[in-house]
């Protein structure tokens, strides 16, 4: 049986390429994953909420607000 070969991608952190075998992936190294851990929990990174469409918030509003009137 054929076995699948390695990814080979780059370490978010330092960019070294890494392989996905390693014992670290996606990061080259324990220093490089408290790195980027050390971003999420600062905010520097962050998840983007849903856009929402103008239209949803007309059809959530009260019928005199999707009337236009105030």
């Amino acid at each position: 049986m054929a076995r699948k070969p390695a990814l080979k991608l780059k370490c978010p952190t330092c960019k070294k390429p890494v392989k996905s075998s390693d014992a670290e992936f996606p990061f080259c190294s324990p220093r490089c994953r408290t790195i980027d851990l050390g971003k999420w929990a600062s905010g520097e990174y962050v998840v983007p909420s849903p856009l929402t469409d103008a239209e949803e918030g007309i059809r959530d509003g009260t019928p005199e607000e999707r009337e236009g009137k105030p």
